[in-house]
């Protein structure tokens, strides 16, 4: 089985900035696309960015320019730097990761989420 633990939101006001770790731990062999994903209420879920094994990213065209997705392989962890955010950055962030168990078992895992909430 493979985990994921999101750490990181909280409260914060507008204009102001949150960094979101994702910790990926359990029976991985490799991990491959990574990714964020949000949820405000009463709205779908989001994509927010994605980043490859080999680091490259794409972005909604929402937080382009605002957050930064990185990621340290050596650590099975994910990063997402939010700066200037905003009231309509509200949701509870998800990350979500896909690659290879030992005994080469492909696994597509979510995290449980965290609460970023920006205050006016």
């Amino acid at each position: 089985q493979v985990q994921l633990v999101e750490s990181g939101g909280g409260l914060v006001q507008a204009g102001g900035s949150l960094r979101l770790a994702c910790a990926a731990s359990g029976s991985i062999f490799s991990i491959n696309d990574m990714g964020w994903n949000r949820q405000a209420p009463g709205k779908q879920r989001e994509l927010v960015a994605t980043i490859t094994r080999g680091s490259s990213t794409n972005y909604a065209d929402s937080v382009k320019g605002r957050f930064t997705i990185s990621r340290d392989n050596a650590k099975n962890t994910m990063y997402l730097q939010m700066n200037n955010l905003q009231p309509e950055d509200t949701a509870v962030y998800y990350c979500n990761a896909d690659g290879l168990q030992v005994g080469f078992t492909r696994f597509n895992a979510w995290g449980q989420g965290t609460q970023v909430t920006v205050s006016a």
